[in-house]
C-alpha cells in the first residue's frame, strides 16, 4: 500500500520531476544507520545542560541605556516626531518584554528620600520649595533582577532650606 501511494504521488508530477526511489542495499542502509546513530550520539543533549547564569552587569547596563534613551526621547518641552514617537514605543516593548523576564529598572524621581534606602546620592542641592528631602534627579536608574537589586541607584536629592536664626527675634 505504501508503495502505491509513493507511486501516486510520483505521478503527480511531470515525468521530468519524478525522483527515482534510492537503490540502497541492505549493507548500506546498515551502515548508514551506524552513521547516523554515531552523530546523535556525539552531539550535546542541549536539554540536560542547565541554563547559564545571565551577565548581571551586562543587562543592567543594557536596560540602563534603554532608560536613557526614554528619557532623552520624552525630552520635557519637545513636540516628538513620528519617527521618535515609533522609537519610543520600541523602547517602551523592549522595556515590557525585559520587565516580562524579570529585568525590572526603577526610576526614582520625585521620591521622598530617605537615608536607609539602598540608593548611591551623589549631590544634596538645597532646595526652598521642598518640604523633605525628595530625589529630584535620578542619574542611574536602580534595576532588579527576579525581585534582587543588581544594580545601586544614582540620584541628586533636593533638601529644603534651612531657615538661618539670626538671633533673638522677639528683642
Amino acid at each position: 500500500m505504501t508503495r502505491l501511494r509513493e507511486e501516486l504521488r510520483q505521478r503527480r508530477h511531470h515525468r521530468e520531476f519524478r525522483i527515482a526511489p534510492p537503490m540502497w542495499t541492505e549493507s548500506q542502509r546498515a551502515r548508514l544507520e551506524v552513521l547516523l546513530t554515531a552523530v546523535r550520539d556525539a552531539q550535546p543533549d542541549e536539554r540536560e545542560a542547565p541554563p547559564a547564569e545571565p551577565d548581571e552587569a551586562a543587562l543592567a547596563t543594557a536596560v540602563t541605556n534603554l532608560w536613557r534613551a526614554q528619557r532623552r526621547l520624552a525630552a520635557a518641552g519637545e513636540r516628538p516626531s513620528p519617527r521618535d514617537r515609533q522609537a519610543g514605543r520600541y523602547l517602551r516593548t523592549s522595556t515590557e518584554a525585559l520587565a516580562d523576564a524579570g529585568l525590572v529598572v526603577q526610576d526614582h524621581d520625585g521620591d521622598v528620600f530617605n537615608v536607609g534606602r539602598e540608593l548611591e546620592v551623589l549631590v544634596y542641592q538645597e532646595n526652598p520649595a521642598l518640604t523633605a528631602e525628595t530625589v529630584i534627579e535620578t542619574v542611574r536608574p536602580s534595576v532588579y533582577l527576579h525581585g534582587r537589586l543588581i544594580q545601586v541607584g544614582q540620584v541628586i536629592v533636593g533638601t529644603p532650606t534651612q531657615p538661618v536664626d539670626g538671633g533673638n527675634e522677639h528683642a
